[in-house]
């Protein structure tokens, strides 16, 4: 069975930064995301391999609002 879905919320409790910046990264297509009608989750295991990227240094691909790939570019959070 697969996890539950996180929320925004969720995300920013797990990487320690506030919910505006998951929103505004969400939105630019930078953090790898399932887009369900107006909501958008996240898949842990998605945040774990896009965090393991960063870390390694290298790009990120995750989807964006039109589905197709993108590569993000890792930012500071907004404090």
């Amino acid at each position: 069975m697969t996890a539950p879905l996180l929320t925004a919320e969720d995300v920013a409790v797990l990487l320690g930064v506030g919910t505006d910046w998951i929103y505004s990264e969400t939105r630019a297509g930078r953090i790898p995301h399932v887009k369900l009608g107006r909501y958008r989750r996240y898949r842990r295991e998605s945040i774990d391999a896009w965090l393991l990227e960063l870390e390694a240094g290298g790009s990120v691909s995750s989807t964006n609002r039109g589905g197709t790939a993108r590569t993000a570019r890792p930012m500071a959070p907004r404090m």
